[in-house]
């Protein structure tokens, strides 16, 4: 048997810790005969598992007939590339040929003798949606790492007339928080502004203790120890998982290697996306152990209102926690130390 976990980003572990309650949310809401909500947005920090738990959803979702489920690259034509996907169906061009839906125009290849071509690709996407729909089908869109580009703005708006036509279409995307907020401002998109969030947040802890326990036959007091080194993070879960399975079983002896790669392959890339000042106040947190948020103010010499903001965004961003009143905490394991070796002198 191989590694069980893994640190390769996006790919389904072996181990894995489910999410069911957020799973299940959204697949009540999409398998609903009168459905209440047609895209769900889910969102967390790099390494957050985002891109696993959007394809644990769409899987699921998948195993119901009436389901067709279309991944779509966010920096293509996304329009187009629904349209071939779905006609590369063989069950699907079969519907859209009895339909007399001629693509030829595309280049997608479903041409229909004696029907003129259409040739705006919105319509011919409402058309075809529209005999799907009258097969009991719906179309489930699953998009990963969206940004607020042309080709994304130009797909959510066609995508929020087709929910207006009360097609049997649905939508799953996962992004940044800054990404996502960025696309949900535009003042075209209101549906996106409305549309439900999953917040990927931490782990559970007793979780990440009893899978240890069980795959590295650890006592409860060590298989403890070892989740909390991960303070709930996916990535970290999977990363200090790996490690200890190629040395055998023993966490502590990983523990630098461990650091290493979570600020190689996640803490680097995640603090050259910060703003200036947001890096300035995660710093002023470094000397600030407790995380009293008073004390990081006047360190910073801002008043209340200059730090909220910067505090909540923070947060949204998956990078601190603020549970407790009156306190700020990381909730990366290590970033501290990240921070106070990579901060600019």
């Amino acid at each position: 048997m191989g590694n069980p976990y893994s640190m390769v980003f996006g790919k389904k572990p072996g181990e894995l810790i489910s999410r069911n309650m957020q799973t299940d949310i959204v697949y009540d809401a999409f398998k609903a005969d009168q459905p209440s909500q047609q895209v769900f947005v889910i969102t967390g920090v790099r390494g957050s598992g985002k891109t696993v738990f959007m394809t644990d959803v769409s899987k699921k979702i998948a195993e119901n007939e009436d389901f067709i489920v279309v991944e779509l690259n966010p920096e293509r034509d996304m329009l187009k590339s629904l349209a071939s996907k779905l006609s590369s169906e063989h069950a699907l061009a079969k519907i859209f040929q009895s339909a007399k839906i001629n693509l030829s125009f595309f280049g997608i290849g479903l041409e229909v003798t004696g029907t003129v071509p259409i040739t705006d690709i919105e319509t011919a996407l409402s058309k075809m949606l529209e005999s799907l729909k009258k097969k009991g089908k719906r179309v489930l869109v699953t998009i990963d790492e969206v940004t607020n580009s042309q080709e994304m703005r130009v797909f959510a708006s066609a995508f929020q007339i087709f929910i207006r036509q009360d097609l049997p279409v649905y939508l799953l995307m996962t992004g940044l928080y800054d990404n996502i907020s960025a696309l949900q401002d535009e003042k075209s998109l209101t549906f996106l502004y409305r549309a439900p969030k999953i917040e990927l947040t931490a782990l559970n802890i007793g979780a990440i203790k009893d899978n240890y326990k069980e795959t590295f036959s650890l006592t409860d007091e060590d298989a403890l120890i070892m989740a909390r080194e991960t303070k709930g993070y996916s990535f970290a879960f999977q990363t200090l998982g790996y490690l200890t399975y190629e040395e055998g079983g023993d966490f502590r002896s990983v523990k630098r290697q461990y650091k290493q790669y979570l600020e190689e392959y996640s803490y680097e890339k995640i603090w050259s996306e910060l703003s200036g000042t947001d890096r300035k106040v995660l710093s002023a947190m470094t000397r600030c152990p407790d995380g009293k948020i008073q004390d990081i103010r006047e360190l910073l010499s801002y008043s209340t209102n200059q730090f909220n903001p910067y505090r909540k965004r923070l947060i949204k961003k998956g990078i601190i926690l603020g549970d407790e009143r009156g306190y700020v905490h990381f909730a990366l394991p290590f970033f501290d130390e990240f921070i106070l070796e990579n901060e600019e002198m």
